[in-house]
């Protein structure tokens, strides 16, 4: 089963569409979109979002997410993970990686873990 993908608010809204476009299969959501978290949601409530719903986070939030998983996680809380984009690469090579962790990976490979893209 592949992993689901929340995508923070702050993402270009290119990924969406060019990982559902190859990948229709991926279930992807989107901040803000229907029976998700609506625009501007906190992030301590978006990763309980995401553990409610078994969905990984992605987001550019290098600065704060550290902490706030490391909160998650003190209160017992878990998340199936957290993927960070890459600024380095390119939207294209974000994308492959998003696509491959996606098809490739075990549903609980990444919890209570951020990954900082590309993949290890």
């Amino acid at each position: 089963m592949a992993l689901k993908y929340l995508i923070d608010e702050n993402v270009n809204p290119i990924y969406p569409n060019h990982i559902r476009l190859p990948e229709p299969d991926i279930i992807i959501k989107v901040v803000g979109e229907a029976k998700t978290p609506p625009k501007s949601t906190l992030d301590p409530e978006i990763l309980c979002w995401c553990e409610d719903n078994n969905f990984v986070l992605v987001t550019n939030n290098r600065t704060s997410m550290p902490v706030h998983l490391d909160d998650h996680i003190a209160a017992n809380h878990h998340i199936p993970g957290i993927f960070i984009l890459n600024p380095n690469l390119s939207i294209g090579e974000n994308l492959e990686e998003l696509i491959l962790a996606a098809l490739a990976s075990q549903e609980d490979e990444y919890q209570d873990r951020i990954v900082y893209l590309p993949l290890p």
